[in-house]
């Protein structure tokens, strides 16, 4: 005589919670795919900086074109993340006006899965533009480390998802008022891009800055993306970017999922 065994409850929520994300996921990625277009104009403000602010930072640091690119690249690619996961949130805020989120948590899914799909969508465009990004600068001397790209896209998207569900959070706090979405967004980005020595150094700079920059979780992604880029697999800071990406993904998914059980 044979017995069944009952799959444990936890076991069985667990599942339903991968279900629910795989399926949130899908649905928030038809979209980029039908649309694609929505991928490249995101890019214009990287490939901005890329096109204007490279070359004037190349003719003062007197360096090759080469090393100059190999130190600012890195930080245009946190800069895509920054910027484009940063205001992700406008879209689930653009839902709640028309209604459409109300009627998705009528849907039954797990609550915490609808927020962690949509974070989780935030990496193929992540991967998508890094990688436009790097082939473009690849011509004009950027050396490319492909194991330190693969590692480097990795943090990149773990980043992303961090700062996503945060901007989602962001998002579900002001609720239909955009202005005030938008007013925290730009008042947070602005100061850990600056403070990040994504666009120009900081050893230079004010001690305050170096010392708030040091509690900056933007500049450690960022030095971890210029060692594994060059090639410096085992640069402490590579640890440090991975710990500061790892507690950002960690807070943004906690805060967020908190947030939207209790908009529910």
């Amino acid at each position: 005589m044979t017995t069944q065994t009952t799959p444990r409850p936890d076991t069985i929520v667990r599942a339903n919670a991968a279900r629910d994300t795989w399926n949130v996921l899908t649905r928030e990625l038809k979209p980029v795919a039908r649309d694609p277009f929505t991928l490249i104009f995101s890019l214009l403000q990287p490939l901005v900086f890329l096109g204007l602010f490279a070359p004037l930072l190349i003719g003062q640091s007197g360096q090759p074109a080469g090393e100059t690119l190999q130190w600012f690249v890195p930080g245009v690619l946190v800069m895509i993340v920054l910027f484009g996961t940063g205001a992700t949130g406008s879209n689930l805020q653009y839902e709640m006006m028309t209604g459409s989120h109300e009627r998705t948590l009528v849907a039954p899914l797990a609550r915490s899965s609808l927020l962690v799909g949509r974070a989780l969508k935030e990496i193929a465009p992540i991967v998508i533009q890094a990688l436009i990004i790097v082939l473009i600068a690849w011509p004009f001397g950027f050396t490319i480390n492909v194991p330190g790209l693969i590692i480097g896209l990795a943090l990149l998207a773990v980043f992303g998802v961090g700062l996503g569900a945060l901007s989602y959070s962001l998002a579900l706090a002001t609720k239909d008022r955009e202005w005030l979405f938008w007013g925290v967004q730009q008042t947070l980005i602005f100061p850990l891009l600056i403070l990040s020595g994504m666009l120009l150094p900081l050893d230079e700079g004010p001690a305050w800055m170096r010392v708030v920059s040091a509690f900056n979780p933007v500049n450690w992604v960022v030095q971890a993306e210029r060692a594994l880029l060059a090639g410096d697999l085992g640069d402490i800071t590579v640890l440090w970017g991975w710990m500061a990406a790892l507690i950002l993904a960690a807070i943004g998914l906690i805060v967020g999922v908190r947030s939207i059980r209790r908009s529910s």
